[in-house]
Order: C-alpha cells, then sequence, then structure tokens
C-alpha cells in the first residue's frame, strides 16, 4: 500500500496493493503494521457500514468530545468524499479536502480526529465502509451545514437528498468554539485565507 499526504494536516489518501489476475482481485483493507507505519493510529474500535442510493448526501459530520478518526472507503459505487478542519487553533482551519473514492480502485481516505467528514453519492448506489478511532458517542454527535458558504466545498450535485437533521445543520461560524475540537498548537483561529481548499487525488 502507499499513503500520500494532502495539505490538511494528517488527511492522507491509501492506496492498496490489489493482486489481480482473470478470477477477480485480492487486497488487504485494513493491516494494522502497515497503515502503523504510515502515521495512521492502529487503535481501530468500531467498523460501520453505509447503503445510499444516487443523489444521498450525508453529512458534515463529527463527534466533540470524543472525536473520531476515520478510514473511509467504498465496496461498491463511487462517492465523493468530503473532510473539513474544524480544529480550532489549526492554520487550515474551515479548509476541506475532497476526493473521489469508488470501488473501481479501493482508495481509501484516513480523516483524522477533528475533522467533519461527509459524503455525497455519485454512482446508482454506494455500499460506503469506515473503520473508527472511537466508539459512536450520542451525546457527542453533532454536525455542520454541507453547504456552508464560508467552507464552500463543490459538491458534485446541486439538489442532494438529506436528512432532516443534515438540513438544519448549522453554519462553522455560527458553533461555539467549546463545541469544537482544537488543534494541538492551539494557536488563534480563523477561517480568513484557509477556506475553500480544494484537494483532489489525480
Amino acid at each position: 500500500m502507499t499513503a500520500t499526504t494532502s495539505p490538511l494536516t494528517d488527511l492522507k489518501i491509501i492506496v492498496p496493493k490489489q493482486f489481480a489476475d482473470d478470477r477477480g482481485f485480492f487486497l488487504e483493507t485494513w493491516n494494522r503494521a502497515a497503515y502503523e507505519s504510515q502515521d495512521i493510529p492502529a487503535h481501530m474500535v468500531q467498523d460501520n457500514l453505509s447503503w445510499s442510493r444516487r443523489g444521498v448526501l450525508r453529512g458534515l459530520h463529527y463527534q466533540w468530545p470524543n472525536p473520531q478518526g476515520k478510514l473511509v472507503y467504498v465496496l461498491s459505487g463511487e462517492i465523493f468524499d468530503v473532510a473539513v478542519d474544524i480544529r480550532v487553533g489549526s492554520p487550515t482551519f474551515g479548509a476541506w479536502a475532497g476526493f473521489t473514492l469508488s470501488s473501481a480502485d479501493m482508495r481509501q481516505l484516513y480523516i483524522p480526529p477533528g475533522y467533519a467528514h461527509g459524503f455525497c453519492v455519485v454512482s446508482e448506489e454506494a455500499l460506503v465502509a469506515y473503520k473508527c478511532t472511537e466508539r459512536y458517542h450520542a451525546e457527542c454527535d453533532a454536525n455542520l451545514a454541507w453547504d456552508d458558504p464560508d467552507v464552500g466545498i463543490e459538491w458534485p450535485i446541486d439538489s442532494p437528498i438529506l436528512s432532516d437533521k443534515d438540513r438544519l445543520a448549522p453554519r462553522l461560524r455560527d458553533i461555539s468554539e467549546a463545541r469544537l475540537p482544537r488543534d494541538h498548537a492551539d494557536s488563534p483561529a480563523g477561517l480568513n485565507g484557509s477556506h475553500g481548499r480544494v484537494v483532489r487525488p489525480r
């Protein structure tokens, strides 16, 4: 496997090594030692599976306190996957990165704790799997508006299918700092100069 970093701290695209022939293919979706060597936490405590149809947008979700890191990949179909740095004090606070993930190439995205995460389905349907570094805590569940103009995510769909919770999610500027994770450096935060950053793998 290979891991490529992005301008957003600790956010990584992973390309597992595939062994393919005329029968099909084999690959490892998780190998503790290999991922740990790429500075991806080995402590994963929960696996999740999500099925959605075309046009569904899930997000942007995060957990605070008890933030979750996520290793996301697609078992069937294709999605546009987005991570937003919402760590108060981070130099890229408010910046986002978007990646196409599909079952065709089995790329994975590692999203570190302190980021909001979401995706939209661009194929007829998609089966999405992700491992988490922290279990789900209902009392810590939070979300960010998918169409926050200050963040400026360039989604590939205009009228997504949303849950009521995601439709009513607040903008980043309206979320109290007490309800946001903090960067380790704990320096002054702000959206200036960092929002709307786009990163896509080639």
